[in-house]
């Protein structure tokens, strides 16, 4: 495609996208600014849910026509519970990254310009066939050539090749969230709720890197070293002799698809078990070495059975994870938090779990968080402990009144996510999922527990030794505390002490000064309210009084003014 048609391409895109957001613009303004004013809120708040939910589907369908960040979007927002409503979350959960392939021809092209060299020199085999497809690259199996399989010890490997022309696709789709962000800033019920502005750049942040193949090698490598030691884990080597920015070659380590459970249980894999340490390994990515798998759906997770000669004392299988151009980073204070907010939620502690959540900066400080907390302590009550089979058992019209009074109320709370959280949110929400499809008397109060207790276990020995550090401290103080006293004493018998009252009585001077002025105006409005009411029935007192009262007018005005 030459220059000006794909400009072409590019503005027709962008018009495509910001007209749709300009319908959707105009029918909230419709429904939510103008009908309330005119006295018709009641059909406002009836058709505010199938609204949303058309709203949702519209924008799926145009995702996956369009494919490129639209995809991305899509999913981005069926992350935002904060945000937006359940109506549109739900409806965007399930919109995967598929698109059609694009043909090999093209991809060889590209391979070619960023490796510097043919195809066929580079590699030993390429299949054509591509192995995935998605809307910012595809993936091909292919074989190293002898000398790079003889240096690397690697034979077969994938070769993921970005779309052609991907980078000005990003481009145009980001300028486009851009100016929708600029617009959602003038609206006050989103700007009430959400910086706009700063999501749409927190998210281009995340797709510029997703599109940067060796910032996903580097985090392939760091992820890869974090779990070295573990044999539970595993995930692919990087062949850095042919990788580039848009090429990315690493081992091939496809296996049994996660969630492919008639083929786990043919290989001997129980899936409940399966779920018991996908769970503790997503806990560790988060709690213990800060750098989490961000998008663990199915087709970006494996499960690898061991070769009959592994050690005995290691598991029979292993969980291999790809794709490592999503990742969160969950930082210190993060983490921090978190692992109060685990305990908490362990612990069925509402108040620990609002604490943990300001701690976190979900919520404002200045949130009313009483009726939170009464709300979290009747959903504790009635919910805590209950696996997802349990759940499926409780009625659908309780938890629809629970689920509506508990939703209104949160809604109402100064509500915000830490750029770290967001990502992190999405990978709980789908390690929740697969969990519970691998299996469905999976409860994760019995995944969360042992691991709340080793974190309160740490914090008991962390709080331990922080008690003694400051107990150690203070008895320094206390130690010196008499030395200082007498040589304090020493220099008042000198007459060697001396105190600097200056600032202090200027601020009393100055503080003297403005309660004469606020006496001053109560005086002259005391002496214009009286006047005016006199003036009917005793005029010369009453206007006596009006005249009277520009005395105290002029001194609160100019008394200050004067003392300058």
């Amino acid at each position: 495609m030459t220059d000006a048609p794909a400009q072409s391409a590019h503005r027709a895109r962008y018009r495509r996208i910001i007209s749709f957001a300009a319908r959707e613009f105009v029918k909230i303004w419709w429904f939510e600014l103008v009908l309330p004013r005119f006295g018709m809120r009641g059909i406002s708040e009836r058709t505010r849910a199938p609204r949303m939910q058309k709203f949702a589907r519209r924008f799926h369908g145009l995702a996956v026509e369009l494919g490129g960040l639209m995809i991305k979007v899509g999913q981005f927002m069926s992350s935002r519970l904060d945000v937006l409503p359940p109506e549109i979350t739900a409806e965007l959960a399930g919109l995967q990254d598929e698109v059609p392939a694009v043909p090999f021809a093209e991809i060889r092209v590209l391979a070619e310009a960023e490796l510097g060299i043919p195809l066929g020199r580079a590699f030993a085999w390429v299949d054509e066939t591509p192995l995935a497809a998605a809307s910012l690259g595809q993936a091909h199996r292919a074989k190293l050539s002898e000398q790079d399989a003889a240096d690397t010890g690697l034979d077969t490997v994938v070769v993921k090749v970005q779309r052609p022309g991907i980078d000005g696709i990003v481009a145009t789709d980001l300028a486009a969230l851009r100016r929708v962000g600029k617009w959602l800033t003038r609206v006050r019920i989103v700007s009430d709720r959400v910086d706009a502005p700063a999501l749409v750049e927190e998210f281009a942040a995340t797709s510029l890197e997703e599109i940067d193949y060796l910032h996903e090698a580097a985090s392939a490598e760091r992820f890869r070293e974090a779990f070295a030691d573990d044999p539970r884990v595993d995930a692919p080597a990087i062949v850095w002799e042919r990788s580039t920015r848009r090429v990315l070659t690493l081992s091939d380590v496809t296996a049994i698809k996660i969630n492919d459970t008639d083929a786990l249980r043919a290989a001997g894999i129980d899936p409940a078990q399966v779920a018991e340490v996908f769970a503790e390994v997503m806990f560790d990515q988060v709690f213990t070495h800060g750098f989490v798998h961000a998008d663990p759906h199915p087709g970006n997770m494996f499960v690898t059975p061991r070769a009959a000669g592994a050690d005995a004392g290691e598991p029979p299988w292993h969980l291999t994870f790809i794709d490592f151009g999503m990742m969160a980073e969950v930082p210190a204070n993060l983490r921090a938090g978190l692992r109060t907010l685990l305990i908490a939620v362990t612990a069925r502690d509402s108040r620990g779990l609002v604490a943990a959540a300001k701690e976190i900066g979900v919520l404002l400080p200045s949130a009313d968080t009483g009726e939170l907390e009464r709300a979290l302590t009747a959903l504790f009550a009635r919910f805590g402990g209950m696996g997802f089979a349990e759940l499926s058992k409780v009625d659908p019209r309780e938890f629809a009144d629970f689920a509506d009074e508990f939703g209104d109320m949160v809604r109402r709370l100064p509500l915000q996510l830490p750029e770290h959280l967001l990502l992190l949110i999405r990978a709980v929400s789908l390690t929740s999922g697969m969990c519970s499809a691998l299996d469905p008397t999976f409860n994760v109060w019995d995944a969360a527990e042992p691991y709340a207790n080793r974190l309160l276990r740490d914090e008991s020995g962390n709080l331990v030794q922080d008690m003694a550090q400051r107990a150690m401290k203070t008895a320094g103080i206390t130690m010196r505390l008499p030395d200082r006293i007498d040589a304090i004493i020493t220099r008042v018998d000198d007459g060697n002490v001396t105190f600097d009252t200056s600032r202090l009585e200027r601020r009393l001077d100055r503080l003297e000064g403005i309660a004469r002025r606020i006496g001053s105006g109560v005086l002259f409005a005391a002496m214009l309210v009286g006047g005016a009411l006199l003036v009917e029935p005793v005029p010369g007192l009453g206007y006596t009084l009006l005249w009277a009262s520009a005395l105290p007018l002029l001194h609160s005005v100019f008394s200050g003014f004067f003392r300058r």
